[in-house]
């Protein structure tokens, strides 16, 4: 490990009980899997504000802005060692306001709405598969904060509360 970071958020829609996920097609790093409907690799100005990076790819990818989203928040943090570096990934969730048009599209790739308990885990990154089964089974009935971290078998979570 030579100290080389790569930073990366995603953000997961919500309507209800339904997720918004991106089949992300002609990525350089993800391709060809289900991923947050909008995200991607931090620029140099948004190394310490996750949030600036997540609204960005959102408005790049899906055309829509920070007031067309309730309860924007970071859930979920995960570290993962792979190819030499240190991934660090920031996983926001947020529902999609009432009113909105929730027929989005995506420069990307293909764009879908799941009932949440049928998401494509198995067809997902590493580590947002395990934040995906995480929040099924217990972060959407929370407003935890949590860090995960990979040991190439699972993604381990602990809350991190505030001190």
């Amino acid at each position: 490990m030579d100290g080389r970071l790569r930073n990366m958020t995603s953000l997961y829609l919500t309507r209800g009980s339904r997720i918004l996920l991106l089949y992300r097609q002609g990525g350089r790093v993800v391709n060809d899997v289900w991923v947050g409907a909008a995200g991607g690799h931090f620029e140099e100005f948004e190394l310490n504000d996750a949030r600036a990076c997540v609204l960005r790819e959102l408005q790049e990818e899906l055309g829509i802005t920070r007031r067309e989203l309730a309860q924007l928040r970071l859930r979920y943090v995960t570290l993962r060692r792979a190819k030499g570096e240190l991934r660090q990934n920031y996983y926001f969730f947020a529902e999609l306001r009432d009113g909105v048009d929730e027929r989005l599209t995506s420069n990307e790739g293909i764009i879908r709405w799941f009932d949440l308990s049928d998401a494509p885990v198995r067809d997902m990154p590493f580590t947002a598969r395990f934040v995906i089964e995480h929040y099924r089974t217990l972060g959407c009935r929370t407003q935890a904060v949590y860090g995960g971290i990979a040991d190439g078998e699972r993604v381990v979570f602990t809350e991190l509360p505030e001190f």
